[in-house]
């Protein structure tokens, strides 16, 4: 009995490598994936919320497209900028009803070469005067 079990443990010899060997490149797919969801998901907040605030300085009494399209690019520089998203665009309308500033960029990765394009709108009413 002790004859087998010793025979046994000496035909494993290696199998631990030949795991990790298969196991490994498993272990840092799934956790490069889990950290280019978090870095796109985060970019993707960000861009929503320099839309929003570019949507609501633009849809002011007294604001203009302009203005909103400044204020989304000063939000963008001011939560990270480039460390966040590369490649920014923001575009911006103003009709007398509506306001809208879309931002669009790229999500930084940590898989290289892989780029996702995030792409981001808000939209308000205009603010006027009634009497």
């Amino acid at each position: 009995m002790f004859a087998s079990f010793h025979r046994r443990s000496r035909d494993e010899r290696g199998s631990v490598t030949i795991q990790m060997v298969f196991l490994m490149p498993a272990l840092f797919l799934v956790m490069f994936l889990g950290l280019q969801g978090a870095l796109y998901y985060h970019a993707k907040q960000v861009a929503l919320a320099a839309a929003q605030e570019g949507a609501r300085e633009a849809g002011s009494e007294t604001g203009t497209r302009d203005a909103g399209v400044s204020t989304a690019n000063t939000f963008l520089q001011d939560a990270g900028g480039s460390d966040v998203m590369t490649s920014t665009t923001v575009s911006g309308s103003r009709t007398t009803t509506t306001a809208t500033i879309t931002v669009t960029g790229k999500s930084m990765s940590v898989i290289p070469g892989w780029h996702v394009t995030v792409t981001q709108s808000a939209s308000v009413p205009v603010e006027r005067l009634t009497e």
